[in-house]
């Protein structure tokens, strides 16, 4: 226990304040309080500012993102304020160079979006507030001290006074000058870009679609950019946030881009003590560079900015972490930065509440850095490319170049904590993102689901693919090990291919029209019919026993059948006559997203990365491999 002497030790634990305390509350402070309250730890997060910045600075909304905020629970929420971006609109010298048109696959839930960044730390910071946890605004963090148990840290509080705060962990979300960052030593290579900019949200009165942004250059005689104007639609008529290069009035004088190195000052984001840009700065440049005649109005907010690209050397050492602009910060192309500090955030915080509640491995924490550190580095190189470059500097065809900058191609297959990639087998393993698909039909949902709504606000997930009655009986027998295994960290889920026989049982169907099948209990017409017999027409039926005592039940369609079944759901128990829920992958997407040919097994992390996938399912064998690989995230 916490702040009590062990038996026969010396050593006394000091008492903890709470589990994790934050410094920052951006989105990316906020997303780690959020995960972390959501898998039960106890978090403070401290802000120094007294209230939220109301200006537009970070605007893009990757769908990695939404991805990740669905698995939250906070998604419609986000949705419900944001607006689509549908591509980017290119200029160059007064012509149109073409037009990028963001579109990603089918099974991709969400596209891009534009989200100014007060509203989305609103949306989060109200989706923390469900946990009873809230920001402790105007408090500071001063210092801190770590040793074995634990972090001592002194804050600022809002009154004028100061106050120690014990915690197990300390996350650093304090942005580009990180005050956790520079506490611990940690190097932060890089350097500034000489050039600077100007930002401002504001209203334009020009007719080009809606949706888009806007990329406008003109080169000089030596071929080098020499104007630029870049728009990101926001929520509102007309609204854009626009950036531009500072006019020589506004400008502190162009700097040399040798201001390198981790002790060179830390040049990056909006400059205090500067003019601000005014609306007839914005409409100059739109003078010169828009596509056509506009009119600017209505500016909420202005400033001028300086771009740096940096890198942490490590972004962990012991019981202190740091993510977001503390760990790495580059030129704001492609909306990259926010996106990826939320990302870190929500990698860490499964880790640190599995940690807190004694169930992790105890080297689970190092993967966090092993993760994270070189998505970072990626992320830091690609957006200073692009920003000389432009999108299609990158090689590869376009929709690959989408897919990246939508983040759907982050992945962690040399991760200390996933399991190897299984030789001859396709579709997503071990470290890829989990996609999603459709057409999951089960329980009492009327409608299909879609595989994310059943990843929705849980944490560990394994899903057992199933596509006959041995195979059942294998998914129950697995399911029971593992539960015990884990003490019931993972939620387990069977998806049954369509067509699977699960041989002789009691059929319950429901269905219209005429069904020829001979299984007992379907009845033509509309009707829900009962009955044991033998039934010969393809479709998981019920009270079907599995090979270790397992009972399987559902609803099938039958193939042979002319009719038209409109329901088919199902359940099924483990071995110790548990629940466990059953979907039927009626459309077959499930198998054909993750190529799955027989039955198989894969664990979703919480972030909604693979952890493990098995193939085939074959009871002993099957636990054996997923137990070996769960040793490495669950203390077992």
């Amino acid at each position: 226990m916490e702040g009590q002497r062990s038996r026969g030790s010396r050593r006394e634990t000091p008492v903890v304040d709470t589990d994790v305390l934050i410094a920052g509350a951006g989105p990316v402070g906020l997303t780690a309080a959020a995960e972390l309250r959501r898998h039960g730890a106890d978090c403070r997060i401290i802000d120094r500012l007294p209230a939220r910045l109301p200006y537009a600075k970070a605007v893009g909304i990757q769908p990695r993102t939404l991805e990740i905020w669905d698995r939250m629970g906070m998604v419609r929420e986000a949705l419900d304020a944001a607006v689509p971006m549908r591509g980017q609109l290119l200029y160059e010298d007064g012509a149109e160079r073409g037009r990028i048109d963001l579109r990603l696959p089918p099974d991709v839930p969400y596209g891009f979006a534009a989200l100014p960044q007060y509203e989305t730390e609103r949306v989060i910071e109200e989706h923390l507030a469900r946990f009873g946890t809230w920001i402790e605004r105007a408090t500071e963090l001063l210092s801190f001290e770590q040793d074995r148990d634990g972090v001592l840290s002194r804050i600022a509080t809002v009154d004028g006074g100061e106050e120690e705060v014990r915690s197990r962990f300390l996350v650093g979300c304090d942005g580009a000058h990180s005050v956790v960052r520079k506490t611990l030593g940690l190097t932060f290579e890089g350097a500034a870009l000489p050039e600077e900019y100007m930002l401002a949200d504001v209203e334009v009165d020009w007719g080009l679609p809606p949706g888009y942004g806007v990329r406008a250059v003109h080169h000089g005689d030596d071929g080098t950019v020499d104007d630029l104007l870049v728009c990101v639609p926001l929520p509102g008529r007309g609204r854009y946030r626009v950036s531009m290069l500072v006019p020589p009035e506004l400008s502190a004088g162009r700097r040399p881009a040798g201001e390198q190195g981790s002790r060179s000052p830390v040049t990056h984001g909006p400059e205090t003590g500067r003019r601000a840009p005014g609306m007839e700065h914005i409409q100059a440049v739109l003078d010169r560079l828009s596509p056509e005649p506009t009119t600017a109005s209505a500016m909420r907010w202005s400033s001028v900015f300086r771009i740096s690209h940096r890198l942490v050397n490590k972004y962990a050492d012991g019981r202190v972490f740091i993510a977001g602009d503390a760990a790495h910060i580059h030129p704001p192309t492609g909306a990259q930065g926010m996106n990826t500090g939320i990302q870190d955030a929500c990698n860490l915080a499964w880790k640190l509440a599995l940690t807190v509640r004694g169930a992790a491995h105890p080297r689970l924490l190092d993967s966090y850095d092993a993760e994270r550190r070189p998505i970072g580095e990626e992320v830091v190189e690609c957006t200073v490319r692009h920003a000389a470059q432009g999108v299609r500097a990158d090689s590869g065809d376009l929709a690959t170049v989408i897919l990246r900058e939508a983040q759907l191609l982050v992945a962690y297959p040399d991760s200390p904590v996933v399991g190897p990639a299984a030789p001859g087998l396709a579709g997503p393993g071990p470290g890829d993102r989990a996609p999603d698909c459709g057409g999951l039909t089960g329980g009492v949902a009327a409608l299909p689901l879609r595989l994310y709504d059943l990843l929705r606000d849980r944490g560990h997930v394994l899903l057992l693919h199933a596509d006959s009655a041995a195979a059942l009986g294998a998914c129950a027998e697995v399911a029971t090990a593992i539960r015990h295994l884990t003490d019931g960290q993972l939620t387990a889920l069977v998806l049954l291919a369509p067509g699977a026989d699960a041989g002789t049982g009691t059929g319950i169907r429901t269905g219209t029209g005429t069904d020829t099948g001979t299984a007992a209990g379907a009845d033509a017409g509309r009707a829900t019919g009962t009955g044991t017999g033998t039934g010969t027409a393809p479709g998981v039926r019920a009270e079907d026993e599995g090979a270790n005592g397992g009972t399987a039940v559902a609803w099938g369609a039958p193939d042979g059948g002319t009719g038209d079944v409109t329901e088919i759901v199902g359940y099924a128990t483990d071995t110790d006559g548990r629940h466990l829920p059953a979907f039927l992958d009626s459309r077959g997407e499930f198998a054909r997203v993750y190529r799955s040919t027989g039955p198989a097994a894969f664990v979703v992390r919480p972030d909604g990365y693979l952890s493990v996938r098995v193939a085939p399912l074959t009871g002993a064998a099957a636990v054996a491999a997923l137990s070996r690989e769960l040793a490495r995230v669950f203390r077992l």
